[in-house]
């Protein structure tokens, strides 16, 4: 359990939920946990199960506290929250902004310079730590220059242009990407980014995780009360959650692609937990997916000190982490949106 930006997150299951006074009460069997005044909360986001008094739901009701509840895979499932009062002047402002191109272009600057950064901290690493054993000369050059599209960023007079050097930096981070991937039989397989349908195994690994992160954007938008289907980068379009995609952009190199790498690297898949089709589309098998989800849920569970926050977090925290400063930058309590910056 952790408290971070007024939210509550419960990530254990069997917690008790329960109120004193003016207080939330939170028990594993009879020992009391943690409590916290009611007054200093704003959403309590639930990812296992729980109990929860009636008198608890009453009073956060009352007082605008949102309760939210998240499956076990990462999927919105249900808010409680007073119907009157809800999230509709947070709504109005996100929509209004929508509208404004130059607002979102600096937005999505941020989510871009996140991407790029977080891209040439990947392959920075790479370079630090496998040296010796790697075209460092290759992959440095490609480290410059993502260097470079952030600098032009600023540049950058509208959400087109702006796709041009996003397009382009990610084109060249995944030129290298095989340098990160030290088994043969995985790495002389990969020509570059491919997806609908992936042509190869480290693509069907990147598609189906990039998948899992947007849905958990998704999720941590619903929870803060934005609308995950009208974004500021990518253009809505009926059934796509545009905004969670926009999220996903900075996070997918530090949460997803890492995961990928490490996956590979230590050999906990194989070219046999995969499928290709007829038409050369290549897929994990079900019994492999089910024990990567696994690995991946527990990789989530890893705390790191949240970059702009400084408080200690879950990996799996992090999308929430980033919607719930989005939601401050919207009602204007940050002067910008701060995007995650890996360190």
């Amino acid at each position: 359990m952790r408290k971070l930006l007024n939210t509550i997150y419960i990530t254990s299951s069997g917690m008790g939920m329960s109120k004193e006074g003016e207080t939330i009460v939170f028990k594993k069997g009879s020992q009391k946990v943690a409590q916290f005044p009611s007054h200093n909360i704003e959403s309590i986001v639930i990812f296992a199960p729980v109990t929860i008094t009636p008198e608890l739901m009453n009073m956060c009701s009352s007082k605008d506290i949102k309760i939210s509840f998240i499956s076990y895979s990462g999927k919105y499932l249900v808010s409680i929250q007073n119907p009157i009062k809800g999230n509709v002047r947070l709504r109005r402002k996100h929509y209004r902004i929508s509208d404004d191109k130059n607002v979102c272009l600096d937005i999505s600057k941020s989510f871009i310079i996140g991407k790029i950064f977080n891209c040439r901290c990947v392959l920075q690493r790479l370079i630090r730590d496998h040296k010796e054993t790697i075209n460092s000369e290759k992959v440095n050059k490609v480290v410059n220059s993502l260097a470079i599209s952030i600098k032009n960023i600023d540049k950058v007079k509208d959400l087109d242009s702006l796709r041009g050097v996003e397009g382009e930096a990610a084109k060249n981070y995944y030129s290298v990407f095989s340098e990160l991937i030290f088994r043969s039989e995985f790495k002389e397989r990969f020509n570059g980014r491919s997806r609908r349908p992936p042509r190869d195994e480290i693509n069907a690994l990147l598609s189906f995780f990039y998948t899992l992160l947007t849905h958990d954007c998704e999720a941590a938008l619903e929870t803060v009360g934005l609308d995950p289907q009208v974004g500021f980068f990518h253009q809505e379009r009926p059934g796509r959650s545009s905004l969670a995609l926009d999220m996903m952009e900075e996070l997918r190199p530090y949460i997803v692609d890492r995961f990928v790498v490490t996956l590979i690297n230590t050999r906990q898949i194989q070219l046999s937990d995969f499928l290709v089709k007829e038409n050369g589309a290549v897929f994990i098998e079900t019994e492999a997916k089910k024990r990567i989800l696994q690995v991946w849920q527990k990789r989530k569970q890893d705390v790191i000190t949240h970059p702009f926050l400084k408080e200690k977090i879950e990996i799996g925290i992090i999308p929430y982490s980033q919607a719930l400063l989005m939601a401050r930058y919207l009602r204007e309590d940050l002067d910008g949106y701060p995007p995650f910056l890996m360190r």
